[in-house]
């Protein structure tokens, strides 16, 4: 709802400005002024990729969904394609049909990925949102068309850049209608018309009309210059995908299949338990526009969506791939977190066995191995910084019991300190065989403190006496801190004798 123009005057006349009233008729600039025009790429969108060239770029990130990545790559290569060609080709099509994309598959098993992969390979700007935001109206929720607006501000206002964009919508089986309820569910169907809408083609304001400041604006633009100028992003070019995971979409399938069975059968449409896994996929890859339909959506907007990919959900194996992979982003990500605090980060391939095998126990798909690795490295992300440690490297041993692994290595991170800072002040290098190491960590754990306190300590006088000594270096032994004194009593005694003790 807009403003009241009689407020507006009220407002303007309250700030000692005319009436614009009687100024100029407004007018529309841009795309959007009625005509069918198709805009002309600027030089910068110059789309000559080859389907097989995006399959081969996908391959470098995503672990298999080959269908999926051939249907997107296709069918998208082809739409930014057939951009280049001059409008009078198309001049006998009748309407403008474009190869928006239906995504369906488990959570975590890639979608959005995918899709932000394929935009910046192609240098258009990309705007995601899920369904579940938007409202029939645009006042509970979001308006449709705020996503129009949000890929200008992602082009950097470039309005004809922004036409040829991508806008995903996730979580898109969420506005389908109810199928327990009786009557329509006029706000869900509400939605897929206003999406509807935008994925034929329409001309949307850039400013909402129920954007106080931006109307402000034009009616001081419009008394300033006499032009109202109406800016409009059209969405014809612009590629619309969905996705959704979909639950129950299986059952009605198994039922349509079942029913195409020749003869009277009796049998009954497999369960949830009966359909699961490879079943479940393999019935999903049969999916048809009346089984979408029958899960609540309108024909005429799953019309909109001709190119439909089916994504398998991910196996341990497949986990684990994408863990292995040079350009992992989890893996990645996780090394550049530890980074910016100038630890280096390495893992074993068995570590990456065990989070991926954490990861698939949360059946949530790639988004467990997230989960999994924040699980065994945020206690080190948490200490580490204050230490001295500039690297860490993570084992099955330290995926398995972090906090145990994180003690032993700050333990031994402070016996690296107090021999540094031994060497520091006195010139001599300190070193501990194993049997001191676990002396001084037994010593330590007994007294609830790191052993840099304990050694301090213990080994108080030794930095005056192995100079009384000319020694350079030391190895500090069991016995040694079990009686620091005596110790070096008799190290005087066997270099200077009774008489110097």
């Amino acid at each position: 709802m807009g403003l009241d123009p009689e407020k507006l005057r009220e407002l303007l006349a309250s700030q000692g400005q005319e009436d614009p009233a009687s100024a100029a008729a407004p007018e529309t600039a841009g795309p959007g002024d009625g005509s069918h025009t198709s805009p002309s790429p600027s030089e910068r969108l110059q789309f000559d990729l080859k389907p097989e060239e995006l399959i081969s770029y996908l391959d470098d990130f995503v672990i298999r969904q080959d269908p999926a990545k051939a249907i997107l790559a296709t069918k998208i290569c082809t739409h930014f394609n057939r951009l280049k060609l001059p409008l009078e080709n198309d001049e006998d099509l009748v309407g403008n049909i474009k190869n928006n994309i239906l995504m369906i598959g488990p959570t975590g098993v890639g979608k959005t990925y995918i899709i932000k992969l394929i935009a910046r390979r192609l240098g258009v700007p990309f705007v995601k949102a899920d369904a579940t935001k938007f409202s029939e109206t645009g006042y509970v929720g979001g308006d449709v068309e705020d996503l129009v607006r949000e890929l200008v501000s992602e082009a950097d206002g470039d309005i004809e850049l922004a036409q040829h964009g991508i806008i995903y919508i996730d979580e898109i089986d969420k506005i389908a209608s109810s199928r327990d309820t009786t009557g329509p569910d006029v706000s869900r169907s509400g939605v897929q018309r206003n999406l509807l809408k935008l994925m034929e083609e329409t001309d949307v304001d850039l400013k909402a009309p129920n954007d106080i400041s931006s109307q402000m604006e034009s009616v001081i633009q419009l008394q300033k210059t006499g032009k109202m100028e109406r800016k409009k992003i059209n969405t014809r070019n612009i590629l619309f995908v969905v996705s959704g995971a979909f639950a129950g979409l299986d059952d009605i399938i198994a039922r349509r299949v079942n029913r195409g069975s020749m003869g009277f059968s009796l049998t009954q449409a497999p369960t949830d338990d009966e359909h699961t896994g490879d079943d479940a996929e393999n019935l999903l890859a049969q999916v048809r526009a009346e089984d979408l339909i029958e899960y609540g959506f309108e024909s005429e907007f799953i019309g909109r969506l001709p190119v439909v990919a089916v994504l398998d959900a991910l196996s341990q194996d497949d986990l684990f791939s994408i863990l292995s992979n040079p350009k992992s982003s989890v893996i990645l990500s996780k090394k550049r977190d530890f980074r910016s605090y100038g630890i280096g980060l390495t893992f074993t391939e068995d570590s990456l066995a065990v989070l991926a095998e954490r990861a698939f126990q949360e059946h949530t798909g790639a988004r467990g191995l997230v989960s999994a690795i924040e699980k065994a490295l945020l206690s080190f992300e948490r200490k580490l910084p204050s230490s001295d440690i500039e690297s860490l490297v993570v084992d099955d041993n330290l995926v398995r019991e972090p906090e145990k692994h994180l003690r032993q290595l700050m333990v031994d991170q402070s016996l690296t300190a107090f021999t540094d800072s031994f060497r520091a002040e006195h010139g001599i290098a300190l070193t501990f065989d194993d049997t001191g190491k676990r002396a001084a960590k037994e010593m330590a754990a007994e007294r609830g403190e790191l052993p840099v306190a304990t050694c301090r300590e213990a080994l108080r006088d030794y930095g005056h006496g192995l100079k009384l000594l000319e020694l350079d270096e030391f190895v500090v032994t069991a016995k040694v801190l079990q009686d620091p004194q005596a110790s070096l009593n008799q190290l005087i005694k066997s270099r200077y004798g009774d008489d110097k003790v």
